[in-house]
């Protein structure tokens, strides 16, 4: 299905912007030499931002979304989100058996991690079990040190600045 000679293991994580961004960047770039991408979003449900309105367009790509249509905190949490996360999990797991892909993209799966919805335990299993050619992003704020040592690839934005702090919300195509 490709021609790597190995996948990498890649986090982008701090709270800084644009970690979302930066892994549809790289399923751009993917689709653009003819790979076949798989983007799972964490507690996010029916979303229409930016990024997944352009990869619908892209030749290989594919983002399915396990969440509800909630901003949802580690308080607000509930058995439903959990259950939803543990497909996200289920679905990964069946990509990485069958290699259907050759990038795959956890997206916010470390703050899934971090609300408790997934088990650390078995985001480590995820990695270890990711095929010797399929390239597998984790992206979201509080990545585990543990998930950063199995990495090859650690990127943290950090935060210096950002409008939203002064209370400006979402412009659709620059933060949505």
């Amino acid at each position: 299905m490709n021609d790597y000679s190995s996948g990498s293991v890649q986090v982008y994580t701090g709270d800084g912007k644009g970690k979302t961004t930066a892994a549809f960047g790289l399923a751009m770039r993917a689709s653009g030499r003819g790979k076949a991408v798989l983007i799972i979003q964490f507690m996010k449900g029916r979303s229409e931002s930016g990024e997944i309105v352009a990869a619908k367009r892209l030749p290989g790509v594919k983002v399915e979304q396990y969440g509800r249509d909630v901003f949802i905190t580690p308080d607000t949490a509930t058995d439903a989100d959990r259950e939803l996360a543990m497909k996200a999990v289920d679905r990964a797991k069946r990509a990485m058996k069958s290699i259907e892909v050759d990038l795959l993209i956890l997206d916010e799966v470390n703050v899934a991690v971090h609300f408790g919805l997934v088990p650390v335990a078995d985001l480590l299993s995820l990695i270890e079990s990711k095929p010797k050619n399929m390239e597998l992003v984790l992206t979201g704020r509080y990545a585990k040190p543990e998930v950063i040592e199995k990495a090859e690839y650690v990127t943290e934005m950090l935060a210096k600045k950002h409008p939203f702090d002064t209370g400006r919300k979402a412009r659709p195509g620059i933060e949505s």
